[in-house]
């Protein structure tokens, strides 16, 4: 079995960065497709199934794709890693659940800050367990005060979007909703360390990202056969081509997640992802602005913070910073 060789930080946490940058144009993308269709469900559904399909074709012409595509039963059937990890997609679809059934609640500044937070959080839990390839990495003083750094940076990157939000009178009935995207940004860690564990025995991430997207298709496509059974379908699919190119996205940010975490480790792939989205909404408010969008000084400072909360996070301090460093 050959496994991918680690990257070093300084190329690492750049693509981390990079592969973030697709996020929020995935978002995007699909939510001008649930807003054409009138269903969050079926745009979920497409999204992943077009995923799927660029997944299997690269897996099928790549010389590195088929090799990867011969590994998956056997790994599986040997139980080379635990076989629950081939459901890593899943997290996938909670994730979409909660942007559908979660957004147009709570806006998306509290949306975003919800799921940072449960992904900067989980990250430090699953570095700290060796869930991914990486191996265990300690809670350090400063890993903790650059998350901290992180997901307040985030918050006051989007705080001009709270204006266009929830009123303070109803903040008791933001609880609930809160608890999902806080979830799925919770579980998104932990399906970046099964994606990694898995990548090393498949020896590619094209596998891996390729598991991901019939799983979450399983899920999704589930999920959408009960509510047409129950309240139909939505509207015809459109015929513009770019409302089809989020899926392909998906595989961008996922199959290098997969790729990353067994160099960086779950927390730091995390935050380069984190930083990647934030500057990729910058650059779609300003270029491309959407209604609602605001672009203010809040905006770019809390922006610029975020970059240097994951870079205190990820620099090599030495072992007395904050008490306590290193491994």
């Amino acid at each position: 079995m050959t496994s991918p060789s680690r990257l070093p930080l300084l190329a690492g946490l750049p693509l981390a960065v990079l592969a973030g940058l697709a996020i929020p144009a995935q978002g995007r993308i699909n939510g001008a497709l649930a807003t054409r269709l009138d269903d969050g469900v079926a745009a979920s559904v497409v999204s992943f199934s077009t995923g799927l399909l660029v997944m299997l074709l690269i897996s099928v012409l790549l010389p590195r794709g088929r090799a990867g595509l011969a590994r998956i039963l056997p790994a599986v059937r040997t139980r080379a890693f635990p076989r629950v990890y081939v459901m890593a997609g899943g997290i996938g679809a909670i994730f979409v659940f909660a942007q559908s059934f979660t957004v147009g609640i709570l806006g998306v500044a509290l949306f975003t800050v919800a799921t940072v937070t449960g992904q900067t959080l989980s990250g430090l839990l699953v570095d700290r367990l060796g869930i991914g390839p990486a191996g265990r990495k300690s809670i350090t003083g400063i890993r903790v005060v650059g998350c901290v750094l992180t997901i307040a940076a985030v918050a006051w990157a989007v705080s001009p979007r709270f204006a266009g939000g929830p009123g303070a009178a109803d903040a008791g009935g933001l609880v609930l909703p809160l608890l999902l995207p806080l979830l799925a940004g919770f579980l998104m860690s932990f399906q970046q360390a099964m994606n990694g564990t898995a990548t090393v025995h498949y020896g590619t991430p094209i596998a891996a990202t390729l598991v991901n997207f019939v799983a979450g298709c399983a899920v999704l496509w589930t999920v959408y056969g009960i509510k047409v059974a129950v309240a139909g379908a939505g509207n015809p699919l459109p015929a513009e081509w770019w409302y089809y190119v989020g899926g392909p996205m998906g595989c961008v940010f996922i199959g290098v997640g997969a790729l990353l975490v067994r160099s960086l480790g779950v927390l730091v792939t995390g935050l380069g992802m984190i930083a990647g989205q934030l500057l990729g909404s910058l650059a779609l408010d300003v270029a491309l602005p959407a209604p609602g969008s605001v672009v203010a000084p809040a905006t770019v400072l809390g922006t610029v913070l975020t970059l240097g909360a994951i870079i205190l996070a990820t620099l090599p301090w030495p072992r007395g910073a904050l008490r306590r460093q290193g491994r």
